[in-house]
């Protein structure tokens, strides 16, 4: 939107001069108008006229202006100056024509040209224009706009305005051989019809093609005679919109009666947009003289040189700054819509996109610079900033050829042979491509994973694009190159294309265009793998826990010991006694409960409320303990010769990598020793290394491609493993030239191939008929067992947030019952010693320990009633205290 804003000042740059041939007086009104007085006290100002008469065009702009002067006159009748109109026929002289902006000059509205291309999501297009300042002038402003949405000016096609049909047929079929179909033309009309009718007559207003008219042209196509628009149906066109009033239509009805008078043998249907402009600037102009009122028109003479031409002997008018104020601020509604100049300019407030159908044109949407293309036009409604380029708001249209679909702008050209598609030729991975030559008969078959996706592609695209694959390699079947040089055929285009294993990678994409990926993507590193059961020792009743739980959980159990302990310590005789007695109490309660076999009873809510949470929290860490180190004794444990990319380099081991691979630059760049390197070209050649061992003439491990990794794990099953990290690439697209077309479509193809069901019969049947697995290998564990501390933190945090509020809590309610020792004038030591000795002491207020009016405390026996306690001899002693005092 920021691009097209910037763009309009250009487009209003160029719009006065495509009125040229009516507006010639508010380029000229200096140098044409002069002064007299008549009879009737009305003062005529003089206006030159320059037209060219011969054309229907001219004429037409001639009757419109005559018309104005009349019909404006006669309603205003109180004014006091008079427009004389003088003119001159320039028949066909552009040069002498020049100064009052001569009609081939004009130039069409480029803006809405490329909102149609982000519509319908067109690339690149053909630039049709006729070779004068009319097409030159405009030419790079359009570019410029398409440029600035990322569509590509492929072609320029130049015609000259005196072409025969014969050479006009020549750069049609010169079109012709090209892919794009989505052509602009801007030219003069009657270098249009001629160019349209050639056209339809070898067959380029068929199905496929899109031509888009310059708003030049399209104002003009009521001038085309029937056979003309024969010739143009489906054509696409915008032009100024003309709200249909009352007004508009009466002059029309008005117009054609005095067109058909004046020029009886002309065939014309009513009056264009050009001439309307010319009518609504006759009527400003007449406003704007009336204004500056009966002063001095006097003109100054130039000096004339002797190399001066007839204009230079015109003199310039003195009221030339109060009429060119006044024309400025002149304001109305006219027979176009709104008459309003800005910055010089004429202002028009909207565009419509013209289809052509039948016998004239149809209207499909509108445009405006502040909304984009919109279906219907409400000029009322100023309120909605939203700039839209969607199709949806262009109604139905008819494409030349009467396609039922949107042509996609671009085909094969009908004059090349097949696509040219390079294929690798390799000796091993042959599941992704393979190459089989018939010696017989020298023809190729090329079968493969990679050859089904991109028939499955192709298969899927709404149009036909016939090709063949051509491999590259030589007839015995050696490769000519590796991937790069493969890939690089394609620059040179000795290749439409190329389909195979081939890897999207940065440095490839500066040369072609790759498609969207179809495999998984990234590089990692295959290891042998080895069976731990021989390594198992006595200790492996450590392992199902790794040691950051086991330290976790150890430090867990004697927190909540300790909480326990302060929670009963002074109204449970159990946490009581002797120091030693308390602390093995403490780590006796702690283990204990490990197996729920604890004897302590918890009298304390606060503390039953914790150990309820630790009991949930014991339960699932020993169940998981438990069956971790079942799996560890009876399954069989799988696990890589080598886990880190760093140990590779440190112990120097050999690497091996796929020939031809762009993986020897990855290796390259991750510092590894070249001299280390060892290549495969097979998954046999592969095993055989792996198995040998980098002590061995083998290798430690290989890097290769995912699908190439998951390939040959299929195959052997529980020999080797993909070792993490893996390092991203986009892997394996199809590689076609630089801008090609067919890049986006394919691309959309290859989502919808990989996102169905085809994809995964594809997939079985390349990779899962060669999988040679068996149950044996499938029920082997290559995962660890160990059980991970981010598994349990949200358990731990539950119970130590529960204990660490208990012990809040508690420590709140006895510090409130000793404030006065909290609050008192001792120093802080003799405050803690004091505080420590209160909480060594029984809470003799507890309900464990306190007697009512001497009656018996009958509800310690129900407080007894917890899981796996029992009374102590103490507790047992002080209720049979209790019941003897009864």
């Amino acid at each position: 939107m920021a691009e097209i804003r910037k763009s309009s000042s250009k487009m209003r740059k160029v719009d006065l001069d495509e009125l040229g041939f009516f507006l010639f007086f508010l380029s000229l009104w200096s140098l044409f108008i002069g002064m007299g007085f008549a009879q009737n006290n009305t003062i005529p100002v003089n206006v030159g006229v320059v037209l060219d008469f011969t054309t229907s065009v001219g004429k037409m702009g001639w009757s419109c202006i005559s018309m104005a002067l009349s019909d404006f006159y006669a309603s205003h009748g109180n004014y006091k100056t008079r427009l004389a109109i003088k003119t001159r026929d320039s028949r066909g002289d552009v040069v002498g024509a020049a100064a009052a902006g001569p009609r081939t000059s004009m130039q069409a509205n480029f803006l809405i040209v490329t909102a149609i291309f982000q519509a319908f999501e067109w690339g690149e297009a053909v630039l049709i224009y006729v070779d004068n300042e009319y097409g030159d002038g405009i030419i790079p402003y359009i570019t410029d706009a398409l440029q600035g949405i990322d569509v590509r000016v492929t072609y320029r096609s130049i015609i000259s305005q005196s072409a025969t049909d014969h050479e006009i047929g020549e750069e049609l079929y010169k079109l012709m051989t090209k892919q794009i179909r989505v052509l602009i033309v801007h030219m003069v009309t009657n270098l249009g019809s001629r160019l349209f009718t050639k056209a339809d007559e070898i067959g380029m207003m068929e199905e496929g093609y899109v031509w888009i008219l310059t708003d030049g042209l399209t104002g003009l196509l009521t001038t085309f005679s029937p056979l003309e628009v024969d010739s143009i149906q489906g054509v696409l066109g915008v032009k100024p919109y003309v709200p249909r009033t009352k007004e508009l239509n009466s002059f029309r009805v008005r117009w054609k009666r005095k067109f058909q008078h004046d020029h009886a043998t002309e065939e014309t249907s009513e009056p264009n947009i050009f001439g309307l402009w010319a009518y609504d600037a006759v009527t400003a102009l007449t406003m704007a003289v009336e204004k500056v009122g009966a002063t001095n028109f006097s003109f100054q003479r130039t000096n004339i040189l002797s190399n001066s031409t007839d204009l230079d002997t015109i003199g310039v008018s003195q009221t030339s700054p109060y009429l060119l104020q006044s024309l400025l601020s002149t304001k109305f509604k006219g027979l176009s819509g709104d008459f309003q100049i800005f910055d010089g300019q004429l202002h028009s407030t909207a565009f419509q996109i013209v289809n052509v159908i039948g016998k004239g044109e149809r209207g499909v949407g509108f445009w405006t610079l502040k909304n984009g293309i919109i279906r219907k036009l409400n000029l009322a409604n100023t309120n909605s900033n939203i700039y839209s380029t969607s199709k949806d708001n262009i109604g139905a249209i008819v494409w030349p050829g009467e396609p039922t679909y949107v042509p996609k702008g671009w085909v094969l050209p009908v004059n090349e042979k097949k696509m040219r598609i390079g294929v690798p030729v390799k000796d091993g991975f042959s599941e992704f491509v393979k190459v089989t030559w018939d010696t017989n008969t020298n023809a190729t078959q090329v079968t493969g994973y990679c050859i089904d996706v991109f028939d499955a592609v192709m298969n899927s695209l709404p149009y036909a694009v016939p090709y063949e694959y051509i491999p590259f390699g030589t007839p015995d079947g050696k490769p000519l190159g590796n991937y790069n040089d493969l890939i690089y055929q394609v620059v040179l285009k000795n290749y439409d294309a190329v389909v195979g294993d081939t890897t999207i990678v940065a440095n490839r994409s500066k040369y072609v265009d790759f498609t969207l990926p179809y495999t998984e993507s990234g590089v990692s590193m295959l290891v042998p793998i080895k069976d731990n059961k021989k390594g198992k020792s006595a200790w492996v009743f450590l392992k199902p826990l790794i040691w950051d739980l086991w330290m976790t959980s150890v430090c867990f159990f004697i927190l909540i010991s300790f909480v326990i302990w302060v929670l009963e310590h002074r109204i449970n005789e159990d946490f009581r006694g002797p120091p030693s007695h308390q602390a093995g109490t403490i780590f006796w309660f702690s283990f204990s409960t490990m197996v729920f076999a604890h004897k302590e009873r918890i009298v304390s809510n606060m503390a039953r409320i914790v150990m309820i949470i630790w009991f949930f929290v014991v339960l699932i860490l020993t169940q998981s303990y438990t069956a971790s180190l079942a799996s560890m004794l009876t399954v069989q444990q799988l696990q890589p010769t080598v886990t880190d990319i760093d140990e590779l380099r440190a112990k120097g081991e050999y690497l091996g990598y796929q020939q031809g691979s762009f993986v020897l630059g990855f290796l390259e760049r991750m510092n590894f020793d070249e001299s280390k390197f060892r290549i495969y070209n097979s998954p046999q050649q592969l095993a055989d290394l792996l198995s040998k061992g980098s002590a061995n003439g083998g290798i430690a491990a290989a890097f290769d491609e995912i699908p190439f990794m998951k390939l040959f794990i299929s195959q052997h099953c529980s020999k080797y493993t993909m070792v993490q990290p893996t390092y991203k690439f986009d892997v394996f697209g199809f590689v076609f030239p630089r801008g090609s077309p067919l890049v986006s479509d394919v691309s959309r193809a290859v989502l919808n191939v990989t996102e169905g069901d085809q994809m995964l019969k594809i997939e079985e049947e390349w990779f899962r008929k060669t999988n040679s697995c068996s149950d044996d290998d499938k029920g082997s564990s290559l995962s660890s067992n160990n059980i991970i501390l981010d598994s349990f933190w949200g358990l731990f945090l539950i119970a130590g947030v529960t204990s660490v509020l208990a012990l809040i809590i508690v420590l709140a309610m006895f510090l409130h019952k000793h404030r006065d020792v909290a609050m008192g004038e001792e120093s802080v030591l003799t405050k803690i010693k004091t505080l420590a000795t209160l909480f060594d002491q029984k809470d003799l207020s507890s309900h464990t320990f306190r007697l009512h009016d001497h009656q018996p405390y009958y509800g310690g026996t129900e407080l007894m009633a917890v899981v796996g306690a029992r009374a102590s001899p103490a507790y047992r002693q002080v209720q049979s205290e209790e019941r003897r005092h009864i």
